[in-house]
């Protein structure tokens, strides 16, 4: 069943004619008018088609319900989340991984930096399924508002404060990675005599495309973690407070996929050196990056080949449970962010569609140079067009997507963006003062 808070008619679908000068027009493709169906059949059109994200005959459907249907309903930026896909992916992370012979011996912690929405987090504690991994006092706290139980929420971070940890020490049964000689003092300080992480880094690191933003080691000295030079020293800070180290916990890079999985197999063995040097050791915590697809050339990563890789290097350690912490994969693909379109205008050789969200509220594709696909909520039959979606952000780095080949896009059309359910919303400000947007949880 779905559910939401109002509801609205159907929006009739248009056509549209080209006129001599469009015709002329360099941004105007030679195909003849294409219809949905056709154009979902045209090499790349439609990789991001699923059951529940198509096309019902000119209408855009997510989650069950037409584009336009939402999105008469509020008259600003949005952000729609399905719940049911997050738990799929959730699951599908599971069953991945009984397969390949950890059953009751792994854990997902959901990264709730990737969406803090309290709905979601709600819904995700329902499930069942997952705990939290959190990286500030303030989402520790915003966890347990929403259900989780300290036991449930396992925090890591780096450049902590001594407030950071004042706060974070008065609660009970919080499960802490130590990613620094600091950390570890400072927290055995507070808390002698308890069970601890340490992060490690291990000197390199995966991301999506070689992507240097996404990567977390291995470029260069990172912040994060505690090298194989200090390790020992880590120990030695640990036992002169009691603390006994039960987790050995990296995450080197977002957003990896199957190309990057034979570097990532390399990650894995590399951390093996720290393992080994920790007795008693009941957790590895391989933290999160696993990647969705963006663009039509990106393959959903092959969860048995990961699996697989898993298995090669913790399967006959069956003292260990294995821990994630994936933001992107549980989240990402189950949101998008709605946007209206104020203005179309040729620019030289460029035709600039102008909608009503800017790169203030969904960082990302500026951030990280991430693309967020752009789909129109209604489809017009006529010639296929060349357009670049810009922001209304009086920056030069606000345009959503350039170069991209839609079909006709007239004013006061919807647009979508599609991943947007992670790393934006939660990313966002009120840069110019245009950061309100409005966000909901579809069941």
């Amino acid at each position: 069943m779905n559910r939401v808070t109002e509801s609205g008619s159907e929006r009739a679908s248009g056509t549209t004619t080209v006129s001599a000068t469009d015709a002329a027009d360099a941004s105007v493709l030679p195909h003849t008018a294409v219809t949905a169906a056709e154009w979902s059949r045209l090499p790349g059109a439609e990789w991001w088609n699923r059951p529940d994200l198509g096309w019902q005959k000119d209408q855009l459907c997510f989650a069950g319900r037409t584009v336009g249907e939402l999105a008469r309903q509020l008259d600003k930026p949005s952000f729609w989340y399905s719940a049911a896909r997050v738990e799929q992916n959730v699951r599908r992370l599971y069953a991945a991984l009984d397969g390949a012979g950890f059953q009751n011996r792994c854990r997902v912690n959901y990264a709730m930096k990737a969406n803090r929405f309290a709905p979601l987090l709600t819904f995700l504690k329902q499930t069942g399924l997952v705990g939290i991994d959190a990286c500030s006092p303030n989402e520790v706290e915003h966890a347990l508002s929403c259900g989780f139980s300290p036991q449930e929420i396992c925090f890591t971070n780096t450049s902590l404060s001594r407030q950071d940890l004042d706060r974070l020490a008065r609660i009970d049964g919080l499960r802490i990675n130590c990613d620094s000689l600091h950390t570890i003092a400072q927290w055995g300080q507070r808390r002698p005599g308890s069970r601890i992480g340490i992060r490690i880094n291990p000197g390199c690191g995966v991301s999506r495309a070689h992507n240097e933003k996404l990567q977390y080691s291995g470029l260069g000295t990172s912040k994060f973690g505690i090298y194989r030079q200090q390790f020992s020293e880590a120990l030695g800070l640990a036992g002169q407070h009691g603390l006994q180290i039960d987790t050995i916990h990296f995450h080197t890079g977002c957003g990896y996929l199957n190309e990057q999985l034979e570097t990532w197999d390399g990650i894995l063995g590399e951390c093996q050196w720290f393992i080994n040097q920790v007795p008693n050791l009941r957790f590895v915590n391989i933290g999160g990056g696993m990647g969705v697809p963006h663009v039509a050339g990106d393959d959903p990563l092959d969860l048995q080949r990961w699996s697989a890789i898993l298995r090669s290097h913790f399967g006959n350690r069956p003292e260990l449970t294995v821990e994630m912490e994936p933001g992107d994969y549980v989240a990402k693909d189950a949101g998008i962010l709605m946007l209206t379109v104020g203005s179309t205008e040729r620019k030289q050789d460029t035709v600039f569609v102008g909608v009503n969200g800017g790169f203030n509220i969904a960082p990302e594709p500026v951030v990280y140079g991430l693309p967020f696909h752009p789909v129109p909520g209604i489809f017009r039959p006529g010639p296929l067009r060349r357009y670049s979606i810009a922001g209304h952000i009086n920056e030069a780095m606000d345009v959503w997507y350039r170069d991209i080949e839609l079909p006709p896009i007239e004013v006061d059309d919807v647009l979508v963006l599609l991943n947007a359910g992670a790393y934006s919303s939660s990313m966002a400000s009120n840069h110019c003062m245009r950061g309100e947007f409005r966000e909901f949880l579809l069941f």
